[in-house]
């Protein structure tokens, strides 16, 4: 995995999901001035691009990270990593989350992940509307 060109980290998410795409309007309208995010869907170019093609298929399908130092972040331990990015209250949510032991977490995050497309839709043509201010931040 190579890092991203500049600084930001890559935020992977279902680009046909809804609750991923309510979770990505979460981080834009949370993230601080460092604007710590690029954005990307699964089933696009960059992922395909930048994960090993045999690695792609042992991954979440929901969200993950690509943190600037080429780490890949998935499950709960992505939203950890996503919240302590965000200013304020949500850095010490994600500290606290943290403290719970990860196999519950997972347990959690995982029992989300099944019914996310019964609870918030699944689209086969699912696409955002992104403001002109930050379309650049998000990734074919």
């Amino acid at each position: 995995m190579t890092p991203p060109t500049d600084a930001r980290e890559i935020l992977y998410y279902d680009g046909h999901c809804g609750l991923c795409h309510r979770m990505v309007v979460f981080v834009l309208n949370h993230e601080g001035p460092g604007r710590a995010f690029r954005f990307a869907p699964l089933q696009g170019k960059t992922f395909q691009a930048r994960i090993p093609a045999g690695h792609q298929t042992s991954l979440s399908d929901t969200m993950l990270v690509e943190t600037s130092g080429g780490s890949l972040l998935m499950r709960s331990d992505a939203w950890i990593h996503i919240l302590r990015q965000l200013p304020g209250a949500w850095r010490i949510v994600g500290g606290l989350a943290a403290a719970v032991p990860r196999p519950l977490r997972d347990m959690v995050y995982g029992f989300v992940a099944r019914v996310r497309y019964r609870v918030f839709g699944r689209r086969d043509n699912l696409c955002p509307v992104i403001p002109s201010a930050v379309a650049a931040r998000f990734l074919p």
